[in-house]
């Protein structure tokens, strides 16, 4: 794996990865003071929700899928581990950096909704956070600003990598980092074409495909929503399959939470047999599993409020 990119103008420090983290946790930045970037990416569901829809501003319950609420996004929220090496965001691609993608939940009134200008004033008004930004910004005049924000919180999800996991360690030179059924399973993974788009050392691509997922609530048309193209139409960015088995449901609109029926419906033009649909998913499930960096969830925040309630999942 290589290191993640890292813009010039944004540079890592470990003040600017704390800010970041902690502004990940706090409901400052929603509307109704109850959603954070945690709820619809959370660390007990692969930083993603485990619901097919994520539930923001107006929603009830604890993060994750028992969560209900009047409104919801129209795609499955995806998953933040190795959201730096991406240099497009979101199903459709329309961000182009994370500092970019913050923006589109603060203003979508399903997830945050709020104004960034408005949080920046509220965080220039608590002790906390005036130190955090001097630290983290110690050269400007007025730290806390809308762009800062966006470079602390693309800062903190720069750290969110997965690179450890028993398949790195296999072809690190650790031969029993993977049981046999797994091995057998990375192989058939490639021989079968599913290396061909979610392509190692990632097990993604920037690549758009047209999505063979059953449909949704509505009409989804994809990359062409954002570059109004006839061949993106209905096509969809390559997911990672890293961390695959906490990142359920699957595929844009999150209509298949199975993992076998997923390499079932992704493998029509090659039929696998059942022992090859359960090496694979071996191989995804076990080999690919990595949360040795998975970060501290926050248990207070500068701005007083209650962070988001995490639920609870009970994996097979």
């Amino acid at each position: 794996m290589p290191a993640p990119p890292v813009p010039p103008d944004n540079p890592i420090t470990a003040e600017k990865v704390e800010l970041g983290r902690l502004l990940f946790h706090d409901p400052i930045l929603s509307a109704d003071r109850q959603v954070a970037c945690v709820t619809c990416h959370g660390q007990i569901w692969g930083l993603s929700d485990g619901l097919q829809y994520s539930i923001g501003v107006g929603g009830v319950g604890p993060a994750g899928t028992g969560r209900t609420g009047p409104t919801h996004t129209r795609r499955n929220a995806q998953t933040l581990w190795n959201a730096a090496f991406r240099r497009e965001l979101f199903h459709d691609g329309r961000a182009r950096s994370l500092e970019e993608q913050i923006l589109f939940p603060l203003a979508d009134p399903a997830e945050m909704g709020r104004d960034p200008e408005e949080i920046v004033a509220e965080l220039r008004t608590i002790d906390g956070y005036r130190a955090l930004f001097a630290a983290a910004f110690p050269g400007d005049d007025e730290p806390i600003t809308v762009q800062r924000m966006l470079e602390a919180i693309a800062s903190f999800e720069r750290t969110l990598v997965s690179d450890h996991a028993p398949y790195d360690r296999y072809v690190a030179g650790d031969d029993g980092a993977l049981s046999q059924e797994a091995v057998r399973g990375m192989f058939l993974f490639a021989e079968k074409g599913c290396a061909g788009c979610h392509e190692p050392p990632l097990f993604e691509s920037g690549r758009y495909e047209p999505s063979l997922a059953p449909p949704g609530e509505a009409e989804d048309l994809g990359r062409f929503e954002v570059t109004g193209r006839e061949e993106d139409r209905r096509r969809f960015r390559v997911p990672t399959l890293r961390n695959v088995r906490e990142t359920d449901p699957y595929f844009h609109n999150g209509t298949v939470r199975d993992l076998e029926a997923a390499i079932r419906i992704e493998a029509r033009g090659a039929p696998l047999a059942d022992d090859e649909v359960a090496a694979i998913a071996e191989f995804l499930r076990k080999g690919l599993m990595d949360k040795s960096r998975e970060p501290k969830r926050a248990l207070q925040v500068p701005s007083g409020l209650p962070v988001p309630l995490d639920g609870y999942q009970v994996r097979r």
